[in-house]
């Protein structure tokens, strides 16, 4: 007959944690039998563990951008887009917003109207995701405005991405500038002359000023990620009392 083993003799063979043996059980990496209050596991079943490796390692959850404060994150994101006076938006990996967009100009709020440039702008976001992140460099969008981005990462995994921009990084050319207008009015279907009026009103930025806007978005997205960590750290910790809670009662 296989002998049975408590929790705790199994934490000690395997070299793991309360929590991950009975999440083993859960999963059914083990099986076991509830003896009154106490759940006891199969010898066997453990001795086959310690066969296949030396030490079983529970691994960690993946983090999800569930891990984000967004209702914390959101009036953060708005004071640095008003102090910095530039447009902000916090996305997924793949250029999805997860926040609403601060400060926002009227020329990019005409493009996002629409359904087409507003997924061309989430393209645009897409590819900064691909940035290492480490560079201050900015580049433009579809629509010619630059922009420039930080990663949020947790426990070493980027989970969103703080993007910064709608600005020239110099006046365009008057030329290129009304066949960039017309081909934006025409791919979209937005009024040129509304397009035109708005483009107007978009700022030019000097070298200076980006370096500037660079040091604080770093800033900005250093601290949602320490907001974030604490908030992943939070969440596992109570999946595991949940974990506990529901083999145990």
């Amino acid at each position: 007959m296989d002998s049975l083993l408590s929790a705790k003799q199994v934490q000690e063979l395997l070299h793991v944690d309360r929590t991950t043996v009975y999440r083993m059980l859960k999963d059914g990496r083990l099986t076991g039998v509830k003896v009154g209050q106490q759940w006891r596991f199969y010898a066997r079943e453990v001795n086959e563990l310690l066969a296949g490796t030396a030490l079983v390692r529970e691994k960690d959850a993946p983090v999800s951008a569930d891990a984000l404060p967004l209702h914390c994150m959101q009036p953060m994101q708005d004071v640095f887009a008003e102090i910095a006076e530039v447009g902000a938006v916090t996305t997924d990996p793949h250029g999805q917003p997860l926040t609403r967009l601060s400060n926002s100009c009227d020329f990019c709020k005409l493009i996002l109207g629409s359904e087409t440039g507003r997924q061309a702008c989430i393209n645009s976001w897409s590819k900064l995701a691909q940035h290492d992140g480490k560079s201050s460099e900015f580049v433009p969008c579809h629509a010619g405005l630059q922009y420039t981005s930080a990663r949020i990462e947790v426990q070493g995994e980027m989970i969103a991405l703080l993007v910064s921009g709608q600005f020239y990084a110099q006046s365009p050319d008057p030329q290129e500038q009304t066949k960039r207008l017309q081909k934006l009015s025409e791919v979209h279907h937005i009024d040129l002359n509304l397009l035109s009026q708005a483009a107007e009103n978009i700022p030019v930025l000097d070298e200076r000023k980006e370096s500037q806007i660079w040091v604080w978005l770093k800033k900005v997205a250093h601290t949602f990620e320490q907001i974030s960590s604490e908030r992943a750290n939070l969440m596992s910790r109570l999946k595991q009392i949940a974990v506990m809670s529901d083999f145990e009662s």
